[in-house]
């Protein structure tokens, strides 16, 4: 979503008259509380000038951008139509709408935001990436793969693009006895996801070196069709071709019916394995592994992440050992699982090899959309996956299963931040997985 700033050089649908003392510093105020994540504040200092500045179109769109990141994107669209309505070619405006759309799930009209935005500004980056995610959430992945290529024009993917002097590849053009780096670009989910891939890249020919981050080195070590593996920032070998591992799909015209799912494609390491299974409770009973949180510096954790509190009726399933797998666990959740008998071990893992060991001894991974539903799907774990309302363009729209991850189930929120729904049905999975023998770990 843009900043409201965006907006500050456009012209104000205000008479001097309406302005009044301190009115920039409490827009830039505003501004920065949204930058903070203190959207509270950031609503009040917006809301204090539309009172005596109602057509200020930089706050309007301000106060649209803080209702959606707060969880309410329908009370958003009343400001960023009045935005519109006063200056109806502002791009930003358009892909602001259309970003609130999505939140509310109604992708049609997000999407026709998103075109009115090409249609001022044709070479405008996220009106085009954020038409691609559309896209794709709908299954459209011939057109939302290309579209989500847009990423590398966006300005806040500066830090993400890479100044080799080897060509881009895409797919086009013969690899056999190329040596082609193989990089990744976003975050460990993705990498996870993505690395699917350094096989088929192989299988055309080619020698894959595959950069990841330090954390997923000893990970994917593991990974077929990778000759080599470096940690981001140690010395690359020559190579001839690069591909940044989410440019894949696009390499190999990934379709629906196309997603290469084989699995597993990681594995644990064995000697990692022993040394993880010896601190696990050994009583005949299923394992359960648990994962209530991502990255709180995650745009969407707000949405993603289930605060510990309201999963204890899903603790409260007999019958079950539960493992935490959360690398970060504050003293009043320590207190939940103390309370409910819960195995802590995820803030003792030093890196992914860790968590793979741990998962391997595990019967089910029950988990928010973070890092840790992508390793336990690539591992071929059994894996419940519990979905914001507006999931990620990855896990598609009204199904319960994932094209990328075959041992892995859905359960979405019906209702912008409404989890009981998606919970009540998993207690009761895990109810029905409770009678289930143990199988051989």
């Amino acid at each position: 979503m843009a900043k409201a700033a965006g907006l500050a050089q456009q012209p104000e649908r205000h008479s001097a008259a309406d302005s009044f003392a301190g009115a920039d510093a409490l827009y830039n105020h505003g501004n920065e509380m949204m930058r903070l994540k203190r959207y509270e504040q950031a609503l009040a200092a917006f809301e204090a000038i539309l009172a005596k500045m109602p057509a200020h179109l930089g706050v309007l769109n301000g106060v649209g951008g803080v209702l959606t990141r707060l969880g309410r994107p329908e009370s958003a669209l009343p400001y960023y139509d009045r935005a519109l309505a006063a200056a109806p070619r502002t791009v930003e405006l358009h892909v602001n709408k259309g970003t609130a759309l999505v939140a509310l799930t109604r992708f049609e009209e997000a999407m026709r935001c998103f075109l009115a935005a090409i249609a001022i500004e044709p070479g405008r980056a996220e009106a085009h990436y954020n038409a691609g995610l559309v896209r794709l959430r709908l299954g459209d992945f011939a057109v939302g793969w290309r579209e989500f290529e847009w990423r590398w024009r966006k300005t806040d993917w500066a830090d993400k693009r890479r100044d080799f002097a080897a060509a881009f590849w895409l797919g086009d053009e013969p690899i056999k006895g190329k040596t082609i780096l193989l990089h990744a670009e976003q975050g460990f989910g993705d990498t996870i996801q993505f690395v699917r891939y350094a096989p088929l890249v192989a299988g055309r020919g080619a020698t894959v070196v595959l950069e990841c981050q330090p954390e997923l080195k000893n990970l994917l070590g593991s990974a077929e069709g990778a000759a080599a593996v470096l940690a981001r920032g140690e010395a690359l070998p020559p190579f001839d071709i690069h591909c940044p591992l989410m440019s894949l799909p696009l390499a190999f015209a990934t379709e629906l019916e196309t997603v290469p799912a084989r699995i597993p494609y990681l594995r644990a390491r064995q000697d990692r394995v022993a040394m993880w299974r010896a601190r696990l409770p050994a009583n005949g009973r299923l394992r359960v592994g648990l994962c209530w949180a991502g990255a709180a510096a995650h745009l969407n954790d707000r949405n993603r992440s289930i605060p510990l509190d309201r999963m204890v009726p899903v603790l409260a399933v007999s019958g079950l050992d539960f493992v935490s797998l959360q690398k970060d666990v504050n003293e009043t959740q320590a207190e939940i699982l103390r309370n409910h008998g819960v195995t802590q071990l995820g803030q003792q893992f030093t890196d992914f090899a860790d968590t793979a060991a741990i998962l391997a001894t595990l019967d089910l991974v029950v988990t928010v959309d973070t890092s840790m539903a992508h390793l336990a799907g690539a591992m071929g774990k059994a894996v419940a996956l519990l979905l914001p309302f507006a999931p990620d363009f990855r896990w598609l729209l009204d199904r319960s299963d994932s094209p990328w991850y075959p041992t892995m189930r859905l359960f979405r929120q019906t209702t912008i931040g409404g989890w009981d729904h998606a919970l009540e049905l998993l207690r009761q999975e895990l109810i029905d997985v409770a009678r289930r023998p143990v199988q051989t770990r």
